[in-house]
């Protein structure tokens, strides 16, 4: 497992300073019908808007 997960979307209300995503678990999904081969390819679930 990744100890340090980077994340610089700084409108998550898991993003802590020094670009740290502090979510206790991450949830990634592909965003397409086929097998992701790029990252853009992909989403992350657990983003929530920060308020």
């Amino acid at each position: 497992m990744a100890k340090d997960v980077l994340c610089e979307v700084n409108s998550c209300k898991y993003w802590a300073a020094g670009n740290q995503c502090a979510a206790s678990s991450i949830y990634v999904v592909n965003n397409r019908n086929k097998s992701a081969s790029h990252s853009e390819e992909t989403d992350c679930k657990t983003f929530e808007p920060k308020i």
